[in-house]
């Protein structure tokens, strides 16, 4: 039975210069609505310990459009902007939630230049997508065509650094799964090679069964310190050499960033279209980046991009995705005999057991996480193992991720 989740569906559009002018405007008022709201609330808490709300901030816009001052918030659709005081709200929802920190402030020059459209701020007939205030329709440039019979509820416009126009489409879809299969992996990712499975896949691994890591940002890092290098040079200010200067490093990222998914994209969903169950460790990326000396090379491999890929195509496909506990050692542990080896730095990658067997640390990781996902899918979810490890830590917890009834798009997550 297929899964009903919503599916973003993202398309590159090319504007023409009035549609350009418009949606840059709008840009700017989203901007500015979103920082006036902010301020609005900040003061509120400081000053008397009040919590406003998006009601409250929605009766402030009124009252700015009515203002001498910001009457040209009245010159854009209105959407966009009451959508912008709804993503505050939700900033502010994850920050008393303690899942977030304080919501900070949009910079003109920083921040993402996006404005965001519900069903009653755009038109969409036999393929044509009409945004409010304007009269023609954008020239969308289709990868995929959208599921049949389905009408985008919600839609997305966005420049990004390198100055190129986007447009997501939200739309109800049912991914048909995929054939029930009882092949299982289990993946172990790294530094010097991407991942490492618990078995070769002819096509996507070498012998071992590893795929090597492309480092999309060390081939391209001359290209980019060239190009950073060119806009630090340029005076500071507005001036057109600057802002092309600008452009070509925007340009650099996208190019890391654009093979970088690509690359992720096609690893995922040979991963999920191959096996039914799918086990992984539960990293904690954002710590591991504190590590000065291996942050740039972990923020390239974007293991949380591959998390967050495997989890929602395992949702849409009908997979299952299990998920141990990051304190398992998976490292240490002899897949052939089962015996706990004491410390082992990370300049070991190759070590043989007290059994005679020899083990390539990845690879052997791989099949112990494997074995331990699978015990964790027989046994059920909430099964914690007792397993002593050289730090002293016991009841390795370990969790079993099925696929949920829905599924958004794809977010980035940790």
């Amino acid at each position: 039975m297929s899964t009903h989740v919503k599916r973003a569906f993202k398309c590159r559009f090319y504007p023409t210069d009035v549609q350009a002018a418009e949606l840059s405007r709008t840009f700017g008022c989203v901007r500015k609505v979103y920082n006036l709201a902010l301020q609005a609330r900040t003061e509120a808490w400081q000053h008397r310990q009040e919590r406003v709300n998006y009601n409250a901030t929605s009766a402030m816009l009124t009252g700015w459009k009515k203002s001498e001052e910001l009457a040209y918030l009245s010159e854009v659709s209105s959407v966009p902007l009451q959508q912008t005081l709804r993503h505050l709200q939700g900033a502010f929802t994850n920050f008393w939630a303690k899942r977030a920190g304080y919501p900070t402030f949009k910079s003109r020059k920083k921040s993402r230049r996006s404005a965001e459209y519900t069903s009653s701020a755009f038109r969409f007939r036999d393929g044509r997508l009409t945004l409010a205030k304007m009269s023609e329709p954008l020239e969308i440039v289709w990868s995929r065509p959208l599921p049949e019979g389905s009408t985008p509820t919600t839609v997305t416009v966005s420049q990004d650094s390198a100055g190129r126009w986007f447009v997501s489409l939200l739309c109800d879809d049912r991914p048909a799964p995929m054939p029930a299969t009882d092949a299982a992996v289990g993946i172990d990712v790294g530094i010097t090679s991407l991942l490492a499975l618990s078995r070769p896949i002819p096509g996507l691994t070498d012998e071992q069964g590893k795929i090597s890591n492309p480092k999309h940002e060390q081939k391209d890092r001359a290209r980019l310190a060239k190009a950073q290098r060119n806009l630090s040079r340029k005076a500071k200010g507005e001036g057109r050499n600057r802002a092309k200067a600008r452009l070509k490093v925007g340009r650099a990222h996208a190019r890391i960033a654009d093979r970088r998914t690509d690359f992720l994209h096609k690893v995922t969903t040979a991963l999920v279209r191959e096996n039914q169950t799918i086990v992984i460790e539960d990293l904690a990326v954002r710590n591991m980046l504190k590590n000065r000396t291996l942050a740039r090379a972990i923020a390239d491999a974007s293991w949380s991009e591959l998390r967050s890929m495997l989890d929602y195509k395992a949702a849409w496909y009908g997979r299952d995705l299990v998920v141990i506990d990051r304190w398992f050692p998976s490292s240490k542990l002899c897949s052939a005999c089962g015996t706990l080896r004491g410390k082992m730095p990370l300049n070991v990658r190759e070590w043989t057991c007290d059994c005679g067997t020899t083990h390539d640390r990845d690879v052997n990781a791989a099949r112990n996480i494997l074995a331990a996902g699978l015990a964790v899918a027989a046994c059920g979810d909430g099964v914690r193992p007792q397993r002593s490890t050289p730090g002293g830590r016991s009841s390795v917890k370990q969790e079993v991720v099925p696929p949920p009834r829905s599924h958004a798009a794809s977010q980035p997550q940790g």
